[in-house]
């Protein structure tokens, strides 16, 4: 018979559904810009909503060369934050040629 060495993490005492939130723990909520002007400052509303979006983020399993990562990697911290970047340049890039 085998033993089951697992440890198995017990929830915080104060936690009851067995998330791993503290209870009291609060979510961070998106800002919203709340924008009331005339339509002649369309181009300024449009430049304070662009300061706040954040595109929503999905996790992904990817398979990449190991010298293309480790060249992302060569400059430190937030690399895949650069490969993102560089992703969405080559997509902006061929959307213009459609256009």
């Amino acid at each position: 018979m085998q033993r089951d060495t697992k440890k198995r993490r017990k929830p915080h005492p104060a936690v009851k559904d067995g998330s791993r939130r503290r209870a009291g723990a609060r979510r961070k909520k998106a800002r919203t810009v709340s924008l009331m002007a005339s339509a002649s400052d369309s181009n300024e509303i449009v430049d304070r909503i662009l300061n706040y979006y954040r595109p929503l983020k999905k996790p992904v399993t990817l398979r990449l060369d190991a010298d293309v990562i480790a060249w992302f990697k060569k400059d430190g911290k937030r690399y895949q934050t650069r490969i993102n970047e560089a992703l969405r340049k080559v997509m902006e890039r061929e959307m213009k040629k459609r256009e």
